[in-house]
């Protein structure tokens, strides 16, 4: 039997989710990024689900949500929500069938089928499910296709709403075109947030501003502050020195420098450790602070050993022990980037 995902309080809060294609295949080429990146559009905004970054890779992609309260769900947001997935012709025929109904006195059959929508809104669980069964649809049917198109369940890891783990984790996210070797510059990439943001997408630019003013909505950031700040974030890595002009430098490891310290069982600064695949990002189960990790135990006990007292563990080859995560993993943590 399948165990109940960990999820935030009243399933309100952030989410990094990864799913990959079916025996790892190469089906998603730049056609089929765009169109999965128009149906992830239409079902956030039917969910109410928050994209704050992405990235559409050729056999998997990477999300970094905000699952938020939502609104008083009445009978014309309903409809704004059914419009953006189905379309306006749709949204049409349901207000004539709720208007009919209440006429002829079945106000209980509006009541219900208001409450299937509803159910399938403002949860992770219904927007994954939506998104991948939609792609997949549409794929099966444009390629002629029957039968699974994804690897087994989708992965996902709760993430303390607070800057420091958000950023660190979109940052991961939008450096994987980077890893892969597709591109040497992350706004390069058009199937990422960073990237779909820096070609003038008001949609993902709304996401990256979110992300950067989460705990600090005082601030009002414009565009322009959070693009600086994301690609701050982006290129960060290792040691900061000066030039002889006054220029930052930023100087990071090479890849075998990295994969040296790895070998010895050494640390790396977090920063530098985002450039490479770190499975704590995926199969961490919760990251963040102690005190966020630990909170996240207590609520979801029966996911632990009868025998496990405290559930905040430290990352393995991290310098910064500001972050943990809930599930310890002992077979190869952090590798060197693969082509995806």
């Amino acid at each position: 039997m399948r165990r109940a995902r960990i999820k935030a309080l009243d399933n309100i809060g952030y989410y990094h989710v990864t799913s990959r294609i079916v025996d790892r295949s190469f089906r998603m080429n730049e056609g089929e990024r765009e169109i999965f990146r128009g149906i992830l559009r239409k079902a956030a905004a039917f969910s109410g689900v928050n994209v704050l970054t992405y990235a559409i890779l050729s056999n998997h992609f990477h999300l970094l949500i905000e699952v938020p309260a939502q609104p008083t769900l009445d009978d014309a947001e309903l409809l704004r929500r059914v419009e953006a997935l189905y379309g306006a012709v749709e949204a049409s025929t349901v207000r004539e069938r709720w208007d009919t109904w209440n006429r002829d006195g079945f106000g209980a059959l509006v009541a219900r089928e208001q409450d299937c929508l509803r159910r399938r809104m403002g949860d992770v669980s219904p927007f994954m499910k939506l998104l991948k069964q939609r792609y997949s649809f549409s794929y099966n049917r444009r390629h002629r296709r029957t039968g699974t198109l994804w690897e087994g369940r989708y992965a996902s890891i709760l993430v303390e709403a607070e800057s420091r783990a958000l950023s660190a984790v979109a940052a991961y996210i939008d450096l994987n075109p980077v890893r892969a070797g597709i591109v040497k510059d992350p706004a390069d990439y058009r199937w990422s947030g960073y990237g779909e943001a820096c070609g003038g997408s008001v949609a993902a630019r709304r996401g990256l501003i979110a992300l950067h003013a989460a705990n600090r909505p005082a601030l009002g950031l414009s565009w322009p502050d959070a693009a600086a700040a994301h690609r701050a974030l982006l290129y960060a890595r290792g040691e900061e020195r000066r030039d002889e002009n006054g220029g930052l430098e930023h100087l990071g490891f090479t890849p075998e420098e990295a994969q040296a310290v790895i070998d010895r069982g050494g640390r790396l600064p977090l920063p530098e450790l985002l450039r490479y695949r770190v499975r704590y990002f995926r199969d961490g189960l919760a990251f963040g602070s102690v005190a966020f990790v630990e909170s996240v135990f207590e609520r979801n006990r029966a996911h632990f050993g009868a025998r496990r007292k405290a559930g905040a563990r430290k990352i393995r080859f991290c310098l910064d022990d500001s972050f943990c995560v809930a599930r310890s993993l002992r077979l190869a943590p952090v590798t060197l980037p693969l082509p995806s």
